[in-house]
């Protein structure tokens, strides 16, 4: 099986692109939501589940919070991230 990712993101971010492509290149499928489309109190239990987390990407597999796209980047470089997935 493999863990849902959630990618939240906003128009015209480069890091928000990068993870993305590092995704898509892995044939990761993921659910992109815009920081734009979502209310404000789930802004704020998205900031507590990030502890106070506020750029973007800000990117989940399954309930884990990675972090944006360095920490994804990161992750797939030590081989770490295809094992996050497939849990």
């Amino acid at each position: 099986m493999t863990a849902s990712v959630k990618v939240y993101t906003t128009p015209l971010c480069p890091y928000c692109s990068n993870a993305k492509q590092l995704l898509k290149n892995k044939s990761v499928e993921y659910e992109e939501i815009s920081m734009y489309d979502i209310s404000s109190d789930d802004r704020r239990a998205l900031m507590q589940k990030t502890n106070n987390y506020r750029t973007v990407p800000q990117i989940f597999i399954g309930e884990t919070f990675i972090g944006g796209f360095d920490e994804l980047n990161q992750m797939n470089q030590q081989g770490k991230l295809d094992e996050l997935l497939a849990s």
